[in-house]
């Protein structure tokens, strides 16, 4: 099965379970396209699939536009051919990869540009933005402008990030799994942890690895379970997470979902409890 694309947690960030003993695994490759919460959080659960979808699927458009610019054939192109890959197994759709591969020839366009906000919420919590963008200048604002608006302080670079931790996590729907088989298969696969989410109708659990784990972890529970290649992939993990209620809550799912309805956003993260599942 084809890789994916790119927790509720006290300390450290994988809660409710005790923690795995580690095995060794095969290494496998972490893939480069990965998702944090996602737009899926501000509809409903069909509205947040399709949400998830247009996000994914809009930051493999960019990928493969930034790819192509040199070299629009992904035969003799291997950035570009292993992106489109990826956005195969993710399940992208041929016209809109057809569609960025087209816009990728108009060679007046600005390179994307990977870019990282952190912002200060109320309570104690922590934000990150992720952005994948061809106008720096205007993410900026837009990302800036919605935190300030929300009520919320924008944070200098690294200020907030070092609060998190990245881990791969392959989500698995519960529905029909043994809990307990799949905690032996996860510790061959050289997983750390299983968690439960809520990624899918019907609950999730969320196997949790190390990044270089990721690939080799997804390739050998895909053998036997029904990963969700969408929601898997290399996420910040906060390492604690803060507990509010009451209007601080309000504020930070506000901002939540006002970052993640910006185009240039592809991912935000959180260290508040009930935020990231």
């Amino acid at each position: 099965m084809p890789l994916p694309s790119p927790l509720q947690c006290r300390s450290p960030a994988l809660p409710a379970r005790v923690l795995l003993g580690r095995r060794p695994a095969q290494r496998g490759n972490a893939l480069i396209v990965c998702m944090g919460r996602r737009a899926a959080k501000i509809a409903n659960r069909k509205g947040k699939a399709d949400a998830a979808k247009a996000k994914l699927y809009g930051k493999f458009g960019k990928l493969i536009i930034q790819a192509a610019k040199e070299n629009p054939d992904p035969e003799s192109n291997a950035a570009l051919r292993d992106v489109i890959a990826q956005a195969k197994s993710a399940g992208c759709p041929k016209d809109i990869i057809d569609r960025n591969l087209s816009r990728s020839k108009d060679k007046s366009g600005a390179d994307f540009q990977e870019v990282t906000y952190e912002a200060y919420g109320p309570g104690g919590s922590g934000f990150i933005v992720e952005s994948l963008t061809d106008n720096v200048n205007r993410t900026a604002s837009d990302v800036k402008s919605t935190i300030t608006k929300a009520g919320c302080k924008n944070a200098e670079p690294g200020s907030v990030l070092f609060n998190f931790t990245k881990r791969g996590v392959v989500v698995i729907p519960a529905e029909g799994v043994d809990e307990e088989q799949l905690f032996e298969d996860a510790v061959d696969a050289g997983a750390d942890d299983i968690v439960p989410g809520d990624d899918v109708e019907g609950g999730s659990f969320r196997v949790v690895t190390e990044v270089e784990d990721f690939g080799a972890c997804f390739k050998a529970l895909s053998d036997k379970y029904n990963t969700q290649k969408e929601e898997s992939g290399l996420k910040w993990i906060p390492n604690t997470e803060v507990e509010l209620d009451g209007e601080d809550m309000g504020t930070c799912e506000d901002l939540f979902e006002k970052l993640l309805e910006l185009d240039d956003v592809d991912a935000v993260y959180a260290t508040v409890a009930g935020l990231n599942n």
